[in-house]
């Protein structure tokens, strides 16, 4: 869906509202809903095409400290914690047994993890599961996310972390994004040095994503 499309709704209650608003309270609370909603919609897409843009430009530059990788995915959580509880997902996480410790943007990195279990919410039903967990292997930190939800079709599978990709677009819930979260993934991941790979054993068999990102001492 893009931005022409996006802004019909707030066009139209605009509209309205100059047209029919006057004494109405009724017909106003509904407009002004209506137009919120759709603004705080369209404002995360806007700020992650802006995002895509400085980095496509070269003009994106990460505040690198040391940071320990779990802290940075458990406060991915906890912002998605709301979304988790209102769709009844279930998350079961496991973390790593030491510090998992990267020279990385805390704040970039954090985004990372949101947008994909952002991503993992979206297309897992209600009722569903979500795991992630965070461990180290040959040197990397290695961080996965994994959901029981839609999974990823076979043809779209080397293509899922282009621009304007999505995994089902025939859904609904891929018609009310661009396919910008998980290019952005990709892109943060390697201004991190880092690599994010996708697997699926296809529709409706669940999805994970792993990250993988060179640790530091």
């Amino acid at each position: 869906m893009n931005f022409a499309v996006r802004s019909h709704p707030i066009r139209n209650a605009v509209t309205i509202l100059r047209a029919r608003g006057g004494e109405d309270r009724a017909l106003q609370l509904r407009m002004h809903t209506l137009i919120e909603r759709q603004v705080c919609q369209v404002t995360p897409l806007a700020a992650g095409l802006l995002d895509v843009t400085r980095i496509t430009c070269g003009d994106q530059h990460l505040k690198r400290e040391r940071v320990d990788l779990c802290v940075v995915v458990h406060a991915a959580i906890e912002t998605l914690e709301s979304e988790f509880n209102q769709r009844d997902h279930r998350v079961a996480v496991i973390w790593s047994d030491a510090l998992v410790w990267l020279h990385a943007d805390a704040g970039r990195l954090e985004q990372v993890f949101v947008n994909l279990l952002a991503n993992a919410s979206k297309y897992t039903d209600a009722g569903g599961d979500l795991a992630v967990s965070v461990q180290t292997s040959d040197g990397d930190a290695v961080a996965c996310v994994r959901d029981s939800g839609i999974g990823i079709a076979p043809d779209v599978s080397p293509y899922i972390f282009d621009l304007f990709v999505q995994a089902d677009e025939a859904s609904p819930r891929s018609r009310s994004s661009v396919g910008i979260g998980l290019a952005l993934v990709r892109m943060l991941t390697e201004l991190h040095g880092g690599n994010v790979t996708a697997a699926s054993a296809g529709l409706g068999q669940g999805s994970e994503f792993t990250v993988r990102l060179p640790q530091t001492r």
